[in-house]
């Protein structure tokens, strides 16, 4: 029981962390654009951002499962 208690709470707290980054990210995308970098570089920014994002995620994931104190 305490086990699945733990994956829950570790879950829950990716989430939140997830759509925190999400914002972020989207606000430096945004920002990004509108300090007047060309439209020319719309694809490569994205797959930045999208690999950051992804590698943000992947840390948090691996940190919390290892990290996470018993419950």
């Amino acid at each position: 029981m305490d086990v699945l208690v733990r994956v829950i709470a570790i879950v829950i707290e990716v989430v939140i962390l997830t759509a925190i980054i999400y914002s972020l990210l989207a606000g430096v995308w945004l920002a990004i654009f509108d300090l007047g970098i060309g439209v020319k570089y719309k694809k490569v920014i994205t797959m930045t951002v999208v690999v950051v994002g992804c590698i943000l995620v992947i840390f948090f994931i691996a940190h919390l499962t290892s990290f996470y104190p018993a419950i």
